[in-house]
């Protein structure tokens, strides 16, 4: 066997960082995560609440977004022994620090959103252009 066929990754402690940061970015940076977590920052809500606030949303892809922001500490589910049994969802404080990078993303979203649909429409217009400028090129005279 060659030289060439013994290499052996070696992972360092920074890799193993930066795979629990992409999972924890992850969970943060998801559409459902964002808009959930948005829902809820007013206060707790009920699963059919936050499911009518949170557009496009269905059953499966909520209650799989609310058991990922539970498990990660980010919301709670408080049972009350009603009939019929009320489940409410909340924040917890780590939910709400949460809302201070949302926020500001939200924000900035806002704001940009006119020049990132004007330059999606240059992008458009030039590939129009390259694509008429090949079309004359290709076409048999």
């Amino acid at each position: 066997m060659s030289d060439k066929n013994k290499y052996v990754r070696v992972i360092d402690a920074s890799h193993a960082d930066c795979h629990a940061l992409a999972e924890t970015l992850g969970r943060i940076g998801d559409k459902w995560t964002v808009m959930v977590v948005g829902t809820l920052q007013d206060g707790p809500l009920r699963y059919n609440e936050i499911h009518r606030i949170v557009d496009g949303i269905s059953q499966r892809m909520l209650t799989l977004t609310l058991k990922g922001l539970e498990q990660d500490g980010l919301v709670t589910r408080t049972i009350f022994s009603t009939i019929p049994p009320r489940v409410d969802y909340e924040l917890t404080d780590l939910g709400r620090l949460l809302m201070v990078p949302l926020q500001s993303l939200y924000d900035w979203a806002k704001k940009h959103r006119p020049a990132m649909l004007a330059a999606r429409e240059k992008f458009a217009a030039r590939n129009r252009l390259a694509a008429s400028r090949q079309a004359r090129f290709t076409t048999p005279r």
